[in-house]
């Protein structure tokens, strides 16, 4: 996953720090007794209620560092958009649900302080890779009443987004195709194999949650995904069919586990233009 956002940052040029406004670990909320930080980005000349988009980075649930997606913060502020990038605990220490308690709070945090970054909060995206993308996907599926919102602050403000777009993101964690490696990291987020916490499992899969109030999803995986097999994205894909939920999946024949060149390109563009169409309603 480090290589996937080291991929990502090179694609994007560095904007001039006078063209933007941009505060490293601003603290969102607490866990376990832990601060919560993200890093946050804004044009200058912002005029009023601004479109905002999450970024959540991947590494099995266990790494990663917000700080890895700087450069799609500063990209999308250049673009007019507020966008921040978020930390949160991991496991083995933090089994789930800490994981999606603080990208849940870290959206109310943003709507508790829309007024001082400029943002509007009916139109908020966020966008992940691989166990971020995960992350992603439940802050597009779940609703308050199906908890696991936490205790890290900003009870009183919605945690959904309005779209998610999710690089290679697993779905349903109940399935039996994980390769290996991706088990480990399961049971790991999860605290004991399917056998042992299968409701921890279902709890954990953003498939469990969809319905037809749900976030408009554009979903972007490889066919020869080592780690997250490509029909995690048609599993979801067929679940918000049946919702009746807007949907995008864009299969990249012999793509793996990220990509480079002008495939990753023509994916950020997409990525851009998808939140384009649904928090700013530029229609593609």
């Amino acid at each position: 996953m480090r290589v996937v956002a080291l991929m990502l940052a090179l694609t994007f040029a560095q904007d001039k720090q006078d063209e933007i406004l941009f505060e490293k670990d601003v603290v969102y909320g607490t866990g376990s007794g832990e601060e919560l930080k993200l890093n946050i980005g804004r044009p200058k000349d912002l005029s009023g209620p601004t479109p905002c988009v999450v970024i959540i980075h991947g590494g099995g649930w266990a790494a990663g560092n917000k700080s890895g997606h700087d450069a799609q913060v500063r990209d999308l502020a250049k673009k007019g958009y507020v966008a921040a990038t978020v930390g949160y605990r991991f496991a083995p220490k933090h089994v789930f649900p800490a994981q999606v308690e603080d990208v849940k709070c870290a959206v109310r945090f943003l709507r508790a302080n829309a007024e001082k970054y400029q943002i509007d909060k009916d139109r908020i995206g966020a966008v992940g890779f691989s166990a971020g993308a995960h992350l992603s996907m439940l802050l597009g599926t779940m609703d308050k009443g199906d908890g696991l919102e936490g205790e890290g602050g900003h009870a009183d403000q919605s945690s959904k987004v309005n779209a998610v777009v999710a690089w290679f993101g697993p779905t349903d964690l109940t399935t039996p195709d994980w390769p290996n490696q991706s088990g480990k990291l399961i049971i790991q987020l999860c605290g004991g194999t399917k056998e042992e916490k299968l409701d921890v499992y279902r709890k954990a899969s953003p498939l469990s949650y969809v319905n037809a109030g749900d976030a408009p999803t554009l979903l972007i995986q490889g066919t020869k995904d080592v780690l997250v097999p490509w029909t995690q994205a048609t599993y979801m894909a067929d679940a918000l069919t049946k919702a009746g939920v807007y949907g995008r999946v864009d299969l990249i024949m012999g793509a793996g586990h990220g990509w480079g060149g002008e495939e990753l390109k023509r994916t950020a563009d997409e990525t851009t233009a998808f939140f384009d169409q649904f928090l700013r309603g530029k229609k593609k």
